[in-house]
């Protein structure tokens, strides 16, 4: 079992910048693919970005290509993503995940773990 949990997230006015972390326990995940989603409300959980268990290739949805990046910390057994330029529609709350296979997947039933989500918010 792994368990996973994230922090980072708040409030914050557009154009500006959050980090969130992702720390996995239970075991390590070095060795499978880790991604993060967002959900708003009324709307289904979307891909935000994957990597891969070499941290050498990532994926991310058009919606933040550029804006945000994401990363993998091996020695906390965790994975970040650093959101830059935010704007009122990336408000969601963000879920990181272990996927059950090393590639950087993009759907989420390719995802085993789920976190429980922290909240994002964008607005003036």
């Amino acid at each position: 079992q792994v368990q996973l949990v994230e922090s980072g997230g708040g409030l914050v006015q557009p154009g500006g910048s959050l980090r969130l972390s992702c720390a996995a326990s239970g075991r390590t995940v070095s060795s499978y693919g880790m991604g993060w989603f967002r959900q708003a409300p009324g709307k289904e959980r979307e891909f935000v970005a994957a990597i891969n268990y070499s941290g050498g290739y990532t994926r991310y949805a058009d919606s933040v290509k550029g804006r945000f990046t994401i990363s993998r910390d091996y020695g906390r057994n965790a994975v970040d993503l650093q959101m830059n330029s935010l704007k009122p529609e990336d408000t969601a709350v963000y879920y990181c995940a272990v996927a059950q296979l090393a590639a950087a997947a993009t759907t989420t039933v390719d995802y085993e773990y789920w976190g429980p989500g922290t909240q994002v918010t964008i607005s003036s």
